[in-house]
Parts: structure tokens; C-alpha cells; sequence
């Protein structure tokens, strides 16, 4: 077929095929050259969870179950500012070299097997470098001795499988401090889940974006294999970090752990309509700071309370994130929202007044500490009486978190307090609003 018959337009559009269909087109009636095109057409055919994040960000983290496709995103990328960037220093980490080699550069996924015709970047093992034509260079770094990274400068660096790195806090630490090379130095993270404290606190950073996947995201996989992997592994902490790449780790403890979160999980919606619903708010002192947490929850007609949605946003004005309470009140049909009584305290109550809605605003104070708050719902939690209606990784996290001494994950955890004190409302701590917005 020649370049007139199936244009580049045509070959994206093979490529952004499910499997099943491009396994049925004629791809041997293409001609070489139209073939190696498709091959080497990632740009094409990436997932939307694939495409690095637009705008401003100085790391990326990728954090997916096995079989996402992480190990290609970062080869892909690491292509691309090789090309874009020539003569940039580019540091790659694994857990060990043995395996940055293996995977990164030699892997079927790795940065030798995307390299299209005539940009393959030559090997020194001598020096565990990888030479672009560009002048680039790539070099090999291992997770599990972090002083290697001290000294060496980098404009860019993909760091893989970082939940497996045994030196993470120190290797980690160092690659951050040699990123000062060029004008915008830029890190992506591929990994599932494991060191999880160094993930929370990566993910709460200024500059960071995060995007999560699960297998099941990979269409290509196996069906075959992947239900086998569903059937073994659902429900399971297993299956949690490796098949859904959400963090399992807890803290000892931990008010809330894992396995509890899982037996009182609700899924496929059979908790029914809700009888009430209330949605607590966590205002953030600044809008440069911590989260606004923002947790719907809500009363079964069994009479179990449930987590029902986690609305929490980062980076908005007041404005901003009160009109999201109000949308989500709305939305969630709530009678009532309970708000901690600090620095954005009133903005919930002016914001929600001007509403097309009567809703009670029920501002409260914390006189006590986070944990003493928490440990309440966590026995509720733990009597069966309270669950989660769906996954909130990042709720989640913050829960496991929590302990009698108090938050020992990094940054502040308002989703958990949002939770908490949605939940007090619900089981009868808090009092008798009259109708109409108004706060107390």
C-alpha cells in the first residue's frame, strides 16, 4: 500500500484502534515503510493516562498496577527530550543498575526497543550511558545507593519503580538537589505503589502532578490473563498496590488499617439511596496550602454511615472551593454541611448563602485533637457500622495514617478530617440545625 493509499492520517487511526479491531486490519498489506511508521507512532497511540501533563510541573507521577504500560511512558519520554533538548544530561534510576539496565534500556518496553530507525542511542557500558545522536546523554543510577546521585547535575530524569528503591529517601533526595541543569529540570516517576510515606510526600509537593492507573486500564493485556489476575487478587492488598496501584502501607497504629477499610467497602452502588447526607468541609488557611477537604457522606437506610464522594481540591480561592461545596450539595442532594471554624470558615457560609438552596451550615470547632476526634469513627468503622461507598486512595491514605499519637503521613490530613467530622453529624454528635443557611 503506498504512502497515497494510506496516508499518516490513516496509520493514527489504525493505531488508536482497540486491539481487537487492529488485529482484523490488513497491516501486512501495508507497505515497510508504512509499517515501521506505525510502530514507532507512540504519539498516536498513547492513552490519555499516558500523555505527560500540560502545563508547569517539575515532576510527574505516574503510579499504576502492573501492566499499565508505565515503562514505555517513561522510555517515550525520555526519546522525546533527547530530541528536543540536544546535548541535555539525563539520569536514569532503577532499583539497582542490574535492573535499570534490563528494564529501562533493554526492557521490550525499554528505550532501545521505542528507539525509532536511526535515532538508536549507542550503549557504553563502560560508563552505563546511553549516547543519543543528539549529544544527549542518558545515565544509569541505582535506587539502593543514593550517594551515587550526589554530584552528578541533570536536566532531566525518569525515575522507575521508585517503590522498590531500598535507599529511596537518600537516592531520591540527591537526584533533587542535581536537577539544575537548563531552564525547566523535570523528573517522571513510574512506579507502583511500595515506599508509600516518600509517594504521599513526592505527591504533596508544589509542582507535582499525579496520575494513577490500574491494569485493567491496558486494553491490549491478555483477556485471559487478566481475569485470572482479577480472580486471584480482587479484594485482596495485593491487588490493591499491584492490579489498582493504590499505597497499602499503614502506620503503626494506625487508627484505621487496610485490611478494616476493606471488609466495610460497599461496592457496586448496593448501599442504595442514602436517607441523609452530610458533607464536611476542611477549609485550608491559605490557597497556596494544604488541601480543602471536602467529604460527602451519607446515612444508609440500614442505618450505616458512608464515605459517599472525596471532593477535595487543592490550590483554589475560597470562592473557589466553597462554590465546589455548594455544587456538591446540590449535586448530593445534602441537608447540611459541617465546616471547621478557621480561616475560610465564614466564606462557606457567605458563598452557600447566595445559592439557589436553603442549606444549614453547621460551623464547628475542634476543641480536641485530630486523633481524639478520629477515634470514635474509627470504631465505627471497626464495629461495622461505617464504610466506604467506592475507593478514595488519597482519603484512604490519610486514614491509615492517623494514629492514637496522631498524623504521621506528610502534610495535613484535611480529607480525614472533613470525613470526620461529616461522620460525627451523621451518627448524632452534632446538633439540630433550624432550616434555612445560617451558622452555629
Amino acid at each position: 500500500m503506498t504512502e497515497e493509499v494510506c496516508p499518516r492520517a490513516v496509520l493514527r487511526e489504525i493505531a488508536n484502534a482497540p486491539k481487537w479491531l487492529r488485529d482484523k486490519l490488513p497491516i501486512a498489506q501495508l507497505s515497510k515503510a508504512d509499517q515501521r511508521g506505525l510502530a514507532w507512532a507512540w504519539a498516536s497511540f498513547q492513552r490519555e493516562s499516558q500523555a505527560p501533563p500540560t502545563g508547569d510541573w517539575s515532576v510527574w507521577l505516574l503510579q499504576a498496577g502492573r501492566g499499565f504500560g508505565k515503562t514505555r511512558v517513561g522510555a517515550e519520554w525520555v526519546l522525546e527530550q533527547a530530541r528536543r533538548n540536544p546535548g541535555c544530561r539525563i539520569a536514569l534510576i532503577g532499583a539497582t543498575i542490574e535492573e535499570a539496565r534490563r528494564i529501562m534500556v533493554d526492557g521490550e518496553s525499554g528505550i532501545l526497543a521505542c528507539s525509532p530507525p536511526g535515532e538508536e542511542p549507542r550503549w557504553l557500558a563502560s560508563r552505563n550511558e546511553l549516547k543519543f545522536r543528539s549529544g544527549a546523554v542518558a545515565t544509569l543510577y541505582s535506587g539502593a545507593h543514593g550517594d551515587g546521585l550526589r554530584g552528578p547535575q541533570h536536566d532531566f530524569a525518569w525515575a522507575d519503580e521508585l517503590g522498590k528503591w531500598s535507599d529511596a529517601t537518600g537516592a531520591w533526595s540527591n537526584l533533587q538537589l542535581g536537577l539544575r541543569l537548563g531552564d525547566e529540570p523535570r523528573t517522571v516517576v513510574t512506579t507502583t505503589p511500595g515506599n508509600d510515606a516518600l509517594l504521599v510526600e513526592i505527591a504533596e509537593q508544589p509542582g507535582t502532578q499525579v496520575t494513577r492507573g490500574r491494569t485493567a486500564d491496558n486494553l491490549d493485556l491478555p483477556e485471559g490473563w487478566h481475569r485470572r489476575m482479577e480472580a486471584l487478587y480482587r479484594g485482596t492488598r495485593l491487588g490493591l498496590r499491584e492490579l489498582d496501584g493504590e499505597l497499602t502501607g499503614e502506620a503503626e497504629n494506625a487508627l484505621w488499617t487496610r485490611d478494616t477499610l476493606e471488609k466495610t467497602r460497599v461496592r457496586d452502588g448496593r448501599s442504595g439511596e442514602p436517607v441523609r447526607v452530610v458533607i464536611g468541609v476542611d477549609p485550608p488557611a491559605t490557597s497556596g496550602g494544604d488541601a480543602c477537604g471536602i467529604v460527602v457522606c451519607g446515612k444508609a437506610a440500614d442505618g450505616r454511615l458512608l464515605v459517599l464522594a472525596d471532593l477535595s481540591c487543592r490550590g483554589l480561592s475560597p470562592a473557589g472551593w466553597a462554590a465546589r461545596v455548594a455544587d456538591a450539595a446540590a449535586v448530593w442532594g445534602a441537608d447540611r454541611v459541617v465546616a471547621e471554624a478557621n480561616n475560610g470558615g465564614d466564606m462557606v457560609l457567605q458563598v452557600l448563602a447566595q445559592a439557589d438552596f436553603h442549606l444549614p451550615v453547621r460551623k464547628v470547632h475542634a476543641s480536641v485533637g485530630k486523633a481524639a476526634r478520629a477515634e470514635p469513627m474509627a470504631m465505627l468503622f471497626e464495629n461495622g457500622k461505617a464504610g466506604l461507598a467506592g475507593r478514595f486512595a488519597e482519603l484512604e491514605n490519610e486514614l491509615c495514617h492517623l494514629t492514637t499519637a496522631g498524623y504521621e503521613g506528610a502534610g495535613s490530613p484535611d480529607r480525614a478530617d472533613a470525613m470526620v467530622w461529616a461522620l460525627h453529624e451523621l451518627s448524632g454528635g452534632g446538633r439540630t440545625a433550624r432550616p434555612g443557611v445560617r451558622g452555629f
